[in-house]
């Protein structure tokens, strides 16, 4: 098998009460993955996933660390399967570190203690209620620009955070701003325009104090040049130096997802097969929106990983 793939894993949003339990009952390699998270987390990290006890799920501390022990757990079958070894991969946004981990660039457990830390950053980064996102459709990214630059007012600021698909684009920044923003991208012909339900406005300059607390703890933590290139989402670029790619993180968390870019720059090293290793079909479906001739494949359950695993033949 030498066809060249392209691995890339979620972030936010994708996750879901009950995820990846199918393949729980047929390979034991998933509870053992969610173990060793959770013995870092000294919490039931699969419980969280599976029963969402107090809406744990959908906090930002434990979102993390749960999307990050899905793609993991689902990279060990894939190479258990013998999935072939990507050229190279890509995530979004928190999807970089899981995979970092999969390149063995940063080991597993060190993960699941930077991105837990970093989900807490990052809620108290900003007072609940102050601070949002909302979706732009069918608005082109310099009117995006525009729509943010005319609802900024001194300290109120929003900014496009996450270039995800062509016409698709969402802004962050403080909730009044973002209000505004919504407004003033109708008026300049959005499609649809409306607030997320999310709690932190991740991806804007507001994480700027939660970047240089996750600065110190990435400081730790060993990392190593990956071994298959990751596109990291600050700059679309692969690097080999554990400071530049420490460097990177720290950028990505107050600066926007460039995850157009991402897709395409794969697409530019001939490769047209991506797989989404983790929770969901998000990706999936974006991929579709920025280039048809892509074939893209979610694998989150036996099916779907045994259809992936098909395709490559």
């Amino acid at each position: 098998m030498s066809k060249e793939i392209a691995i890339i894993f979620p972030g936010q949003g994708s996750q879901k009460v009950g995820m990846l339990a199918e393949f729980a009952q047929v390979e034991p390699i998933v509870l053992a993955t969610f173990e060793e998270a959770s013995s870092v987390l000294e919490q039931d990290l699969w419980q969280i996933t599976q029963e969402n006890p107090d809406d744990l799920l959908n906090q930002t501390a434990y979102t993390q660390p749960a999307l990050l022990a899905a793609s993991v757990a689902l990279w060990r079958i894939w190479q258990a399967r013998h999935g072939v070894m990507p050229a190279v991969m890509a995530g979004h946004s928190l999807g970089e570190y899981s995979a970092l981990v999969c390149a063995d660039a940063i080991s597993f457990m060190d993960a699941i203690t930077v991105v837990h830390q970093r989900g807490q950053f990052m809620q108290a980064a900003v007072p609940a209620g102050s601070g949002a996102m909302a979706a732009i459709i069918g608005l082109a990214p310099e009117k995006v620009a525009k729509a943010c630059e005319l609802a900024t007012q001194g300290n109120e600021t929003v900014e496009p955070a996450n270039f995800n698909a062509i016409g698709q684009i969402v802004i962050s920044g403080s909730a009044a701003a973002v209000e505004r923003a919504v407004i003033e991208a109708k008026e300049l012909g959005a499609k649809l325009a409306k607030t997320l339900p999310v709690s932190v406005p991740s991806h804007c300059i507001l994480m700027e104090p939660a970047a240089k607390q996750l600065q110190s703890v990435l400081a730790s933590i060993d990392i190593k040049a990956p071994a298959v290139p990751v596109l990291q989402n600050y700059d679309v670029s692969a690097s080999n130096d554990p400071a530049q790619i420490r460097d990177k993180l720290v950028k990505q968390l107050y600066s926007p997802v460039r995850w157009v870019e991402t897709i395409e720059a794969i697409h530019r090293q001939d490769i047209n097969e991506l797989y989404e290793c983790g929770a969901g079909n998000v990706l999936t479906g974006l991929n579709k929106r920025i280039n048809k001739d892509l074939n893209s494949f979610a694998m989150d359950t036996p099916d779907l990983l045994s259809q992936a695993l098909e395709s490559l033949a």
